[in-house]
């Protein structure tokens, strides 16, 4: 049986409003296996980035508990394992400006305390497998916005992450290249063994995850 690498337990979470507390998750399990793929969709306003953010250890919840599987150390908090165990791709890319594709994902390869060589040879094999070979030196301005989330792809998964959580990754694309992009991320993740947690407003993208879900009321249930 494929390795639980994210487990999540009774998540809550509420944010203040001028009418008092407002609810977003109130009670949230989930358990996501290597190599699968789980998609999530909701109404706007439903939680879904919140989720998300929870999960990939980026905001705190008011109850409950995430663990995620990083290398070498076994299930453990997302904080413990950003930039190893956890991998984001967000919808508006979040590249560096000033930085080239090649530094953009090199940089997250750094940070995790991989030596510069090591970390701009990894971006560079990615960066191919994702079709930019001939783009690494190009700014993020200088690239289209599928281009841009390729970059982003790549530097989601250049520290080998055991679970991949992509935001709305085709939100900013026309319906062709957020096809292409969905064709990729699908399968360099799959290639690499990884999970993948796709936040998405597509049902046609949606069906393509090998496990769909809905979040509805502050809880995730099948789709």
């Amino acid at each position: 049986m494929p390795d639980v690498v994210l487990q999540a337990r009774g998540l809550a979470k509420a944010f203040a409003s001028p009418a008092g507390r407002l609810p977003v998750l109130t009670d949230v399990s989930l358990e996501v296996f290597a190599g699968e793929s789980v998609s999530i969709r909701g109404s706007s306003g439903s939680g879904k980035t919140t989720l998300l953010q929870q999960l990939g250890g980026l905001d705190q919840p008011d109850a409950g508990e995430v663990r995620i599987l990083a290398p070498g150390t076994g299930l453990v908090a997302p904080r413990s394992s950003l930039g190893r165990g956890v991998g984001f791709v967000f919808q508006n890319y979040q590249l560096m400006p000033e930085l080239t594709a090649l530094e953009n994902v090199a940089l997250a390869a750094r940070i995790a305390g991989v030596p510069s060589v090591s970390a701009t040879a990894a971006a560079r094999s990615l960066l191919n497998q994702v079709g930019l070979g001939a783009r690494l030196e190009h700014l993020p301005a200088k690239l289209s916005g599928g281009e841009c989330q390729r970059v982003a792809i790549a530097r989601a998964l250049v520290n080998r992450p055991s679970v991949i959580l992509a935001d709305e990754p085709t939100g900013n694309l026309d319906e062709r290249t957020g096809a292409e992009i969905m064709d990729l991320l699908l399968g360099v993740v799959a290639d690499r063994g990884a999970a993948l947690i796709l936040v998405t407003h597509s049902r046609e993208f949606a069906e393509r995850a090998s496990r769909r879900l809905v979040l509805s009321g502050g809880v995730l249930s099948p789709a």
